[in-house]
């Protein structure tokens, strides 16, 4: 893929998955009752929603902020904890198959948000 088609495919992948962050933040930090009624599903207790929102809103704005590429890299490798955290946790209490379709999409997204990072966004690899 030529560098062009690169940044549109990064840009294309990345818009949504930080709006996703942004918006799914500020639901879960609001303590929204449908997603209340979820981590309680999952066993997690209610403040966790705020932590988690709080940090998910934050990932959003690294994601789309230009520069910082090391606060990137953490904020994709914390996108994919967090996804694939919830993966386990579907997956701990038993749920059907469907509810995994959501954060697996979300895993695939981030990693392939950061794979199409552009070559100015990459952190330095430490000698």
């Amino acid at each position: 893929m030529n560098s062009r088609g690169s940044a549109i495919a990064y840009w294309v992948i990345t818009v949504p998955l930080a709006l996703e962050c942004l918006v799914g933040g500020v639901m879960g930090g609001f303590q929204l009752p449908l997603f209340a009624r979820i981590m309680g599903h999952l066993g997690y207790p209610k403040y966790v929603m705020s932590i988690i929102g709080i940090w998910y809103v934050l990932a959003g704005v690294a994601l789309l902020i230009p520069r910082f590429p090391r606060l990137k890299e953490w904020t994709y490798a914390g996108l994919v904890f967090l996804y694939t955290g919830a993966i386990a946790s579907r997956l701990a209490v038993g749920d059907p198959w469907v509810t995994l379709v959501g954060p697996v999409i979300l895993t695939s997204l981030t990693v392939a948000s950061w794979a199409l990072r552009p070559p100015t966004r990459r952190g330095r690899v430490p000698s």
